[in-house]
């Protein structure tokens, strides 16, 4: 497998294949909301994309990074997330970096958001639909967030077929700036638990497909049995 590895402002053209890691915290959070049972992902553009989204459809779950804030629900935290209730519902989610890689790539044939978490689902996906090439989206820190980096060359390790072993791939993750300011308290809207819920390697069974639904660019768990087809295109 032909894996490259760029920043949201390296991405000069549409990749066929695009694998949007942000583990602190986008897609860890994502993940824990499907865990919780949540139906989909509604991935915005902008903070008033989202509220907006949300007056129009109250029953709707709207989150964004930071401190709580009027009209939205949720922080993206795993650690306060990890109690919610979501059966069945729509969670509305802007970031600072995850949701944008997605947008950014929302044109490819096959977009997966991925975290340590869903990594082994995400690399079994991948091997499934047979992807030659891949474009990893290291969403954090224009491409320098030596967690998302960590993450994504070990899925690529992991789809490429090789016995990756993770903990060094973990250990650089957990030494990254974004744990440190986390378990700092330098980033606001965060749970003591987060860097270690971040860290818990294929905590869930499912990968994570984004695809534009009625213009709406929209997150949805897959679960990939190993020898099982992959979705259509």
């Amino acid at each position: 497998m032909d894996a490259r590895f760029l920043g949201i402002p390296e991405l000069a053209e549409v990749p066929s294949t695009a694998v949007v890691v942000d583990v602190m915290r986008a897609f860890t959070v994502a993940a824990w909301a499907f865990g919780r049972r949540a139906e989909r992902i509604v991935l915005a553009g902008s903070l008033e994309e989202a509220l907006a989204l949300k007056a129009r459809h109250p029953d709707w779950v709207a989150l964004k990074d930071g401190p709580p804030a009027p009209g939205f629900d949720a922080v993206n935290s795993p650690g306060l997330l990890r109690s919610a209730d979501l059966g069945g519902r729509t969670v509305v989610q802007k970031t600072t970096a995850g949701t944008v890689g997605a947008l950014a790539v929302k044109d490819a044939s096959l977009v997966l958001c991925a975290g340590f978490v869903v990594a082994e689902a995400t690399a079994r996906l991948l091997r499934a639909r047979g992807c030659d090439e891949v474009t990893f989206v290291v969403t954090g820190e224009d491409g320098r967030a030596e967690e998302d980096l960590a993450c994504a060359q070990y899925i690529a390790g992991r789809a490429a077929g090789a016995g990756t072993d993770a903990a060094g791939f973990l250990r650089r993750a957990e030494e990254s700036r974004a744990a440190a300011e986390l378990r700092e308290g330098v980033r606001e809207g965060a749970h003591p638990d987060d860097v270690a819920l971040c860290l818990e390697l294929d905590r869930f069974p499912f990968a994570m497909v984004a695809s534009v639904e009625d213009s709406l660019m929209t997150l949805r768990p897959y679960a990939v049995p190993p020898a099982a087809a992959a979705p259509p295109s």
